[in-house]
């Protein structure tokens, strides 16, 4: 039985080198000749069919047998017919070119944004306030475009890009990145989270100051916000140090809510951090602020799909359109 498996795959890949080895020297026009006269059963009504003059389609067919290594047709002064081995020949020239026309459908769709896949990655705060509503445009723009979005942290925001897992990404500008991309959309300010009753939400707009004599809540290190946070704090003589962190952005808004203690996160969260109940107030002196961008990879060229979504983002996220 092994044997017989051998022989039979031996037998199949020769066949196969064989084919190759043909179409390698074939036209799609000298195929599109043959099916015609195969299925006209005359040369003069397939030279319609092929807009080709008779000499012309009479050498395809020539070129074609030559290529093949035998006759396909078999002519006569009255008829036209398939050999055996053009018998033999012709669905599996008609299976490629169907394959053909659909590859160039399929194709085609792609470019014209009629079909296609396109995989974002963006940081959870501009996933769940921006970008649901761009998303809402895109999609009345381009229905046959399936989206994915990857909400992860900044610092995998960047990862997947680098990596190629995505082609674009939507997070923080990542700083001197020599094998990356970035295209500022806005400014990102940070506001104050504070819980129901607190007495700082007598302020309309806070100092960083304010904050010391309360119990404040960080994210956890090594966060690029909790970083930034820290070095500029420093930078202008101000300590805060958190009685309580947390990974997660609502794990801190949900903590706040709560009573536990204040926070500050980045503005575009404002929103997710008034859902679970928190207040937020601006917060300066010194007043801290983030790019938010859109991320890709240099030397590799986006696709379609791809490209439009940065049209929409670019175009729907304007200077002056969001405020911070």
């Amino acid at each position: 039985m092994c044997r017989v498996l051998q022989s039979f795959i031996f037998i199949k890949y020769k066949y196969l080198n064989y084919l190759f080895s043909i179409f390698m020297n074939v036209s799609i026009k000298q195929l599109q000749a043959f099916v015609a006269v195969a299925g006209c059963q005359s040369f003069a009504e397939a030279c319609t069919l092929v807009h080709l003059s008779q000499p012309a389609l009479s050498i395809s067919i020539k070129n074609l047998e030559e290529a093949v290594g035998g006759k396909l047709l078999a002519r006569s002064t009255r008829s036209v017919a398939l050999t055996p081995e053009g018998a033999e020949f012709l669905p599996v020239v008609q299976r490629l070119l169907e394959d053909w026309d659909r590859s160039l459908d399929d194709v085609h769709n792609l470019f014209v944004l009629k079909r296609g896949k396109l995989d974002i990655a963006a940081m959870p705060t501009y996933a769940s306030s921006l970008l649901p509503e761009i998303l809402v445009e895109f999609h009345r723009l381009y229905t046959d475009i399936n989206v994915t979005i990857h909400d992860v942290i900044a610092e995998s925001v960047v990862d997947m890009v680098r990596d190629g897992r995505v082609e674009l990404g939507i997070s923080f500008d990542p700083g001197d990145a020599q094998d990356l991309n970035f295209q500022p959309l806005f400014l990102d300010k940070f506001v104050a989270v504070l819980p129901p009753q607190h007495e700082l939400l007598k302020k309309q707009k806070l100092k960083w100051n304010d904050l010391q004599s309360a119990t404040y809540i960080a994210l956890q290190r090594p966060s690029s916000i909790r970083l930034l946070l820290d070095k500029t704090l420093l930078d202008h003589g101000i300590e805060l140090t958190p009685a309580f962190e947390a990974h997660q952005l609502a794990s801190i808004g949900r903590m706040v809510a709560t009573g536990l203690g204040v926070s500050v996160v980045p503005a575009l969260s404002r929103g997710q951090m008034e859902e679970m109940g928190a207040l937020c107030r601006p917060i300066g002196s010194p007043l801290i602020t983030r790019n938010v961008g859109l991320i890709t990879r240099k030397r590799y060229p986006l696709s379609v799909a791809t490209q439009a979504m940065v049209d929409v983002i670019s175009a729907w996220v304007s200077p002056g359109k969001q405020e911070n």
